[in-house]
C-alpha cells in the first residue's frame, strides 16, 4: 500500500494479528519492580508471568512514548516514501496524543512531500484493536489515506467498551476507588462495571454484586447498544487479565445471544501496559454499536 496504518501497542492485539492485518505499532514502556520494559505484546515478559508477579506484590508503573521516539518511528516510514496514518491511544487516558502530534510537526518539516495523519482513537485495549481492524478493512477495500482517516474519525465513537473487575486492589492503587470502598466491595462481592465514555475516559457505571451477575450485565449492555441488536453481524473482541474462564463465560453468552456474529468472539490478553493499572481479574468486551454520547 502507499500508506502505513499504525497505532500504539495498547491496542492489545497479538503480534500475529498485527502482522496478519498489516498494522504497524509503536511500543509504550512500563516498569515492573523498578526495571523498565517495552510493552512489546508480551515478548519480554509473557502476560501470565506479568500478572502472577503483580498478584505476588510486584510494583508497576508506566510511561508514555516520547516525542523523539515518535519522530524516529514516523521518519522510518516517511523516508521510504510511505505516507502514515497513525491512530493514538485515547487522549482520555493518556497524554501520548500530544507527544505524537508534536512529533508529527517535526516529521512533516523533514518530509514535506509526504502525508502524516495523527488521530485520537478515543479507545483503549481491544476496543482500540477493533477500531484498527476496521480501519485495515477499509484500507484493504482501497480507501485513500484521507478517506480512511475520515472513516476512523466518523466511527470511533461507535465502538463500545465494557469492563468489569473481580479484584479491586489495583483500582485502589490507581486511585479510582478508596481502600474503604474496596474492603466493603470485597465483602459484598461487588464487581464494578465500567465503560469508556465519549471523551475516551474510563468511567465506573454500576456496582454489580457477584461475578455471575456482572457477567450477565456486561452482555446485557451489548444487547442494549449493539448495532442491529441481536442481529449484530460485526466482530466482537474481548481482552482479559489472567482470568480466561471469566472471559470465556462472557464470550459463550455473547455467542449464544448473537448468532450472526462475524466469527467467534476473539479473546486476547490485556497487555502489560494497561494491565499495570487494572491488575489481574479484569474482563473487557468490545463491539460496534450506537454512538457513545456520555
Amino acid at each position: 500500500m502507499s500508506y502505513v496504518l499504525s497505532c500504539c501497542s495498547p491496542a492489545d492485539l497479538s503480534k500475529e494479528q498485527f502482522e496478519a492485518r498489516d498494522i504497524h505499532y509503536i511500543c509504550f514502556h512500563y516498569f515492573l519492580d523498578g526495571v523498565a520494559y517495552l510493552d512489546d505484546l508480551g515478548q519480554s515478559i509473557p502476560h501470565d508471568e506479568f500478572y502472577a508477579r503483580m498478584a505476588a506484590g510486584g510494583d508497576t508503573s508506566t510511561s508514555q512514548i516520547s516525542i523523539s521516539e515518535y519522530v524516529d518511528y514516523f521518519s522510518s516510514f516517511l523516508e521510504q516514501g510511505l505516507d502514515v496514518l497513525h491512530v493514538c491511544l485515547s487522549s482520555g487516558i493518556s497524554g501520548t496524543m500530544n507527544s505524537a502530534q508534536n512529533a508529527a510537526l517535526i516529521a512533516r518539516e523533514r518530509f514535506p512531500e509526504r502525508k502524516l495523519f495523527v488521530i485520537d482513537s478515543l479507545a483503549a485495549s481491544g476496543g482500540y484493536g477493533l477500531l484498527m481492524d476496521g480501519a485495515a478493512d477499509r484500507r484493504d477495500e482501497g480507501l485513500s489515506i484521507e478517506e480512511c482517516a475520515k472513516w476512523i474519525e466518523d466511527n470511533r465513537l461507535k465502538l463500545h467498551h465494557w469492563f468489569f473487575s473481580t479484584d479491586l486492589s489495583f483500582f485502589v492503587k490507581g486511585g479510582r476507588i478508596s481502600k474503604t470502598a474496596a474492603v466493603f466491595g470485597g465483602l459484598l462481592e461487588i464487581c464494578p462495571l465500567m465503560n469508556v465514555d465519549y471523551q475516551g475516559r474510563l468511567v465506573p457505571r454500576h456496582k454489580v454484586r457477584t461475578k455471575k451477575k456482572v457477567i450477565r450485565e456486561c452482555v446485557k449492555k451489548m444487547e442494549e447498544h449493539a448495532r442491529d441488536g441481536h442481529d449484530y453481524d460485526g466482530k466482537c473482541f474481548m481482552t482479559m487479565s489472567a482470568c480466561l474462564p471469566d472471559a470465556r463465560a462472557v464470550a459463550d453468552l455473547v455467542e449464544e445471544k448473537f448468532p450472526k456474529l462475524n466469527g467467534k468472539v476473539v479473546i486476547n490478553s490485556i497487555g502489560n501496559l494497561i494491565g499495570s493499572h487494572t491488575g489481574p481479574g479484569t474482563v473487557a468486551l468490545f463491539f460496534w454499536g450506537d454512538e457513545r454520547v456520555d
